[in-house]
């Protein structure tokens, strides 16, 4: 078994020790039931692989950003994957020779079938969805729209449903004039960066052009430590003369976070109190 031509065995070794997913994607990939990791042997049936196949989470860079609504004050945003990410992704987890894609014409309904190999038993795993038409290129985007889609059911970019609802306001010389006579929105925007927990989006940063943030929710981990670290300040400090200038140091930062308002507060009625 272990003579078997493994191009990137080292590296999955190396990576294996990260954690069973990891595990799982190589044995996968490299069509392998037992892996030998540190004088170790990893065991597992090809069948928990397929059941346990998941996609990792999209990187910034593969998200896009297009516009949902419009009124006359600004726009909402969508985010949205583009089949090149799909692609790309099936690629990186099971193989380019391991899935394929096919499309068929049902009651006019263009749909596609993203089918996985199991090497064991030769049998293709399909999962299948209906495309819809854009306004333009309707035949392509159709396609495009049913790959997309039925990779969703594979689970890739599905954490992108758990995005919060986006609204940024523009101003007057960010529109453009439509041929329609409407106003459309000229500025572009850039998922600049973007973090999980649990599968669910927990941190969203939203750039445009000029690469001025126009769009914020949840806190990285770097600001989290550093609010944390406010509070252990403000609950450490002996003094009322102390707690003001944990409070001036960290106003411009936190004076509209009520949960250091509070914070303060309750330090500065204990400070009184006690004397």
């Amino acid at each position: 078994m272990f003579a078997k031509s493994m191009p990137a065995l080292g590296g999955a070794l190396k990576e294996a020790q990260r954690g069973r997913d990891t595990v799982r994607r190589y044995l996968f990939r490299y069509r392998v039931s037992t892996i030998r990791v540190n004088s170790h042997f990893v065991k597992l049936k090809f069948q928990e692989v397929m059941e346990n196949l998941h996609f990792r989470t999209l990187n910034a860079d593969e998200i896009e950003c297009r516009v949902g609504t419009t009124n006359s004050k600004g726009v909402s945003l969508l985010m949205y994957k583009d089949a090149r990410v799909d692609m790309r992704l099936l690629d990186e987890v099971v193989g380019c020779m391991n899935w394929k894609r096919e499309h068929q014409l049902i009651n006019g309904n263009l749909f596609c079938t993203v089918s996985i190999r199991d090497s064991e038993t030769g049998e293709w795993v399909s999962k299948q969805d209906v495309g819809v038409e854009r306004n333009t290129e309707k035949e392509k985007g159709q396609a495009s729209d049913a790959f997309k889609r039925a990779c969703f059911n594979w689970g890739i970019g599905r954490e992108l449903y758990t995005c919060p609802f986006v609204w940024i306001n523009l101003s007057e010389n960010e529109w453009s004039q439509g041929t329609d006579g409407k106003k459309r929105p000229r500025t572009r925007f850039t998922v600049k960066d973007i973090r999980y927990e649990d599968g669910r989006v927990s941190y969203l940063c939203i750039t445009d052009e000029a690469g001025k943030v126009r769009y914020k929710y949840g806190t990285t981990q770097a600001e989290q430590e550093a609010f944390e670290e406010a509070i252990l300040d403000i609950a450490s400090a002996d003094s009322v003369d102390e707690l003001r200038k944990v409070y001036f140091k960290n106003e411009a930062r936190y004076k509209n976070d009520q949960r250091f308002i509070d914070a303060v507060n309750k330090r500065k009625a204990e400070l009184e109190k006690a004397a």
